[in-house]
C-alpha cells in the first residue's frame, strides 16, 4: 500500500509538470500536485475501489480537469519522438490503429526508467479481467452460450493480433517477458479499458490523471466489481444507444443521451483533453465518468467489470426464426431490458405475430405505433413471452438461487484458512464449487494444516466470481420479465377490447 501511494505521490507531481491540471484557471502557477482546487484521490471500496473524489463542491457542467495534448500518450506523440520505433511501425502499416498502440505501450514499458511516461506506467494496473482473459472453466461458467461465444472469440482475437505483431516487437527488439501471449494481454487490456476517444486516432489515446474517474451508466452513478488479472516478472509497475420501451425515439431523451456522453472530450480550441462534472458533486462524493452505454457483458468484455443495476443492460430472447422475417424491426432492438421489460420493439413484432396472417396487414400501423391491438392479442403475447423466458431459465445447469449460494461459497473460500474449513464449504455447497478447486489444484492434504491458494487461482476465482455475478444477472432480467408478464395480464379487462383500443 505504501509503495502504491509513493508511485501515486510521482504520477500527481510528473503530472504537474506536463500541464495537467483540475484548476479552473487558464495558465494555473506550477505546483507539486495537479490536483487539489476540483480533484482529489480516494478510495471508494464500494463503487470501484481508488477514483476521484471532489475537493470541493461541485457544479454540473464545470471544467474539473485539463489534460494537454502533450502529456496524451498517443501513437503520434510516440513515432514523432522515437525514430527507431517509426522506422519499424511504418514497415507494418497493416496492423490496426489498436495493434500499433499496444507495441507502443510494450515498447515504452521495456525502456524502464529511461521511459517519459515511467510515472504513469508505473500505476497502471497489473493485471485485469476482461473477457480475453477467462481461462475455459471461467467461460463456461457464464453458462449462456452467447456470453461463451463472446469470451471465445476475446480470446481468439487478441491471441490472433498478437501472433500478427510479433514480428513488429521482435525488430524492436522487445525483452522476452514483452514478447509473450500473456504482455500482450495486459496491453491489450489497458488500451481496450483505458484509452479515450480522440479525433485523428480510431486507437484513441491514454490519458493519464483522466483514467482515474471510475465508471457510471449513462442515468446511474454506482459502480461495482472491478477486477484484476496478475503480469508478474516484466511490468515495472465505444457506444450503443439504449432503446427505450415506451417511445419509438423520443428526441428529448435521446438529446440528453448525447449530452451525457460528453463529460470528456478532446478540445481542440485549448489543445487539452477536458472533463466536466456530469452532476452536482458535494466535497468527498466521488466523481464519476460515463464512457458511454454498455450492456453488462460488454462492460466484461472491454473494461472487465459489470454493473448490480446497470440501466443499460438487455437481454435477447430465443424466438420463432419468422418472427424476425415478419416484421421490419432489427433484431438488435428486441430484448428485455434489465428491469424485465420487453423494448418497445420486442412489443410491437410479437403483437404483429401473435395476429392470424390475414390481418396482418390491417393492423400492422397500430403495432408499430404501440398499440395493444386487443386483450386476447395481447394475453397471447405475453405468454408467448413469459414461456420463451421459462425455457431459457429452465435450459440453464443452475438457477439464480443457486447462484447467489455460489457468490457466498466464494467469499467464504476466499477467507478460510485450513482444510476443515475448506471441507466444511465444499460439504456445504460441491458441485461447481469441487470443479474449481480440483481445476486449480489447492494444496491442502492434512487436516488442520493451513490453506494455501496460490495467486494464479485467487485471480481464477475472482473471473469465475464475475461470471457468476453475470449469469446471475442474467437470469434475474427473464425472471422479472416473467413476473411483468404475470402482472401484465392480471391488469388485462375481462372483456375484449377492439383492435387498437388500448395503447
Amino acid at each position: 500500500m505504501e509503495e502504491e501511494d509513493e508511485s501515486l505521490e510521482k504520477l500527481l507531481k510528473w503530472a504537474a509538470e506536463m500541464g495537467i491540471t483540475d484548476s479552473t484557471i487558464q495558465n494555473p502557477s506550477r505546483s507539486r500536485n495537479c490536483l487539489g482546487h476540483s480533484l482529489t484521490v480516494s478510495h471508494f471500496p464500494e463503487a470501484g475501489g481508488r477514483g476521484l473524489a471532489a475537493a470541493r463542491d461541485l457544479t454540473k457542467g464545470e471544467l474539473i480537469l485539463r489534460v494537454p495534448k502533450t502529456a496524451l500518450f498517443t501513437t503520434e506523440c510516440l513515432l514523432k519522438s522515437d525514430q527507431k520505433l517509426s522506422l519499424a511501425v511504418n514497415r507494418h502499416l497493416f496492423l490496426s490503429p489498436s495493434q500499433i498502440l499496444i507495441v507502443c505501450l510494450l515498447y515504452e514499458v521495456g525502456k524502464g526508467k529511461s521511459s517519459r511516461w515511467h510515472a504513469y506506467l508505473m500505476l497502471l494496473p497489473r493485471c485485469y479481467e476482461i473477457l480475453a482473459t477467462f481461462g475455459p472453466f471461467e467461460k463456461q461458467a457464464l453458462q449462456v452460450d452467447d456470453a461463451i461465444w463472446a469470451a471465445e472469440k476475446a480470446v481468439s482475437k487478441a491471441e490472433s493480433e498478437w501472433k500478427q505483431a510479433i514480428k513488429l516487437m521482435e525488430e524492436l527488439k522487445l525483452k522476452p517477458q514483452l514478447l509473450s501471449f500473456k504482455a500482450w494481454l495486459w496491453a491489450s487490456a489497458t488500451v481496450s479499458s483505458r484509452t479515450m476517444h480522440i479525433s485523428w486516432d480510431e486507437a484513441g489515446c491514454l490519458c493519464p490523471v483522466g483514467d482515474l474517474f471510475n465508471y457510471a451508466a449513462p442515468g446511474e452513478g454506482e459502480e461495482s466489481n472491478i477486477g484484476i488479472e496478475d503480469v508478474e516478472g516484466w511490468m515495472p509497475a465505444p457506444c450503443l444507444p439504449k432503446g427505450d420501451t415506451t417511445d419509438v425515439l423520443d428526441s428529448e431523451k435521446f438529446n440528453d443521451h448525447l449530452h451525457r456522453l460528453t463529460d470528456g472530450r478532446f478540445e481542440e480550441d485549448v489543445n487539452s483533453y477536458c472533463f466536466y462534472a456530469r452532476n452536482n458533486y458535494k466535497r468527498g462524493k466521488q466523481v464519476l465518468l460515463s464512457y458511454g452505454t454498455y450492456t453488462n457483458l460488454e462492460l466484461l468484455e472491454h473494461y472487465g467489470f459489470l454493473l448490480n443495476e446497470n440501466p443499460n443492460d438487455k437481454v435477447f430472447i430465443s424466438l420463432e426464426p419468422g418472427m424476425y422475417s415478419g416484421c421490419s424491426w432489427p433484431r438488435e432492438s428486441q430484448y428485455v431490458d434489465q428491469d424485465g421489460k420487453p423494448s418497445f420493439a420486442l412489443l410491437s413484432a410479437l403483437r404483429l405475430w401473435m395476429t392470424p396472417a390475414n390481418q396482418r396487414r390491417s393492423v400492422g400501423h397500430l403495432a408499430y405505433s404501440g398499440y395493444q391491438l386487443s386483450v386476447n392479442n395481447e394475453i397471447s403475447v405475453m405468454k408467448c413471452l413469459s414461456n420463451n423466458c421459462c425455457v431459457m431459465l429452465n435450459s440453464l445447469p443452475t438457477s439464480k438461487e443457486e447462484d447467489a449460494l455460489l457468490l457466498c461459497a466464494i467469499d467464504k473460500i476466499q477467507d478460510i484458512n485450513t482444510a476443515t474449513e475448506l471441507k466444511k464449504v465444499l460439504s456445504d455447497f460441491g458441485g461447481e464449487v469441487s470443479t474449481f478447486l480440483e481445476n486449480y489444484y489447492v494444496q491442502c492434504r492434512q487436516r488442520g494444516a493451513k490453506l494455501s491458494l496460490s495467486r494464479k487461482t485467487k485471480l481464477s476465482m475472482q473471473r469465475w466470481k464475475l461470471a457468476i455475478q453475470w449469469r446471475l444477472r442474467y437470469k434475474k432480467t427473464l425472471a422479472d420479465c416473467i413476473s411483468y408478464c404475470d402482472y401484465t395480464v392480471n391488469c388485462l379487462p375481462n372483456d375484449n377490447v377492439p383492435t387498437g383500443g388500448i395503447k
